[in-house]
């Protein structure tokens, strides 16, 4: 069923308007699949013992993991809800830039988790979207992170879609490796992921469900047990079939704006400038 919101879409350019549509599709046409599509891609990056370790050594994500997720969902909402150029947006990227000063991060690493926030809603979408995406939308969210990276001093972004995807592919086949720091911080994160839906004495059963959402080689670099094919294509039609219900039924009649729900971390609300670490860790040697 098109919506008001598909039919603005269709008016938009993806260069000009990139960041309107990104908008539209991440509070108004898709506000479940993207937020799930970014916890996955979080996994990604975890698959790389060179990104999974410093988060390890941080402690961010094994000891303060509901304070990490929020900020980093916090942090993409900002920028997603508000536009990189507006004052809260701006707020957030020198937020995010001064956390990563603290550190030693190579670009070639900044650039894939970078192209995480790109490729894998896209792909969620296209495996459970209630439509698939526009040829505009892709670019448009494309352009939109793009963009972003730049004012994070990325280097060497490709200025095309395929080639930056091409980028994502060669960088994980290259990269994708088990090690302990790997699967410490998958197991937090997952344990995460579960107490939103589930108690704790469930998440035995829980994490089969995360696990059947994941690929092999990605199973695989963090050192998780096996994918059950049988799980995976119910979870598969299980999702297909929310989102169509959900586009069909109109449930959402104005934007889902994720910097308003309530969080136990932020329960009288918060600034921007309290997102991220409390104060300045020395990295290993």
């Amino acid at each position: 069923m098109t919506t008001a919101y598909d039919r603005e879409i269709l008016q938009l350019d993806p260069v000009k308007d990139h960041c309107r549509i990104t908008f539209l599709m991440a509070t108004c046409v898709y506000p479940f699949d993207i937020p799930r599509a970014l916890e996955l891609a979080l996994f990604r990056t975890y698959a790389v013992p060179r990104i999974s370790g410093l988060l390890r050594h941080t402690g961010e994500l094994t000891e303060r993991t509901r304070k990490r997720y929020d900020d980093t969902d916090l942090l993409l909402s900002e920028l997603i809800e508000h536009g990189y150029d507006s004052p809260r947006g701006q707020a957030a990227i020198e937020n995010i830039n001064r956390q990563h000063t603290r550190y030693t991060i190579r670009n070639d690493d900044y650039l894939y988790v970078l192209s995480t926030f790109i490729f894998e809603p896209i792909r969620w979408i296209e495996r459970f979207g209630h439509r698939p995406l526009s040829e505009k939308e892709r670019l448009a969210w494309f352009n939109f992170w793009r963009t972003i990276g730049m004012r994070m001093n990325i280097q060497g972004i490709h200025d095309e879609y395929a080639e930056l995807e091409q980028f994502n592919q060669s960088y994980e086949a290259e990269h994708f490796h088990y090690s302990n720091s790997n699967r410490c911080v998958a197991e937090k994160t997952i344990d995460l992921l579960l107490g939103f839906y589930m108690p704790p004495v469930l998440f035995r059963l829980g994490r089969p469900a995360v696990y059947a959402l994941l690929d092999r080689p990605l199973l695989n670099a963090l050192g998780l047990s096996g994918q059950s094919i049988w799980l995976s294509r119910v979870l598969t039609r299980a999702l297909l079939l929310r989102g169509r219900i959900a586009s069909a039924l109109r449930l959402r009649n104005k934007p889902l704006m994720r910097t308003q729900l309530h969080r136990p971390t932020y329960p009288d609300g918060y600034r921007i400038d309290d997102l991220g670490p409390e104060k300045p860790m020395q990295q290993r040697d």
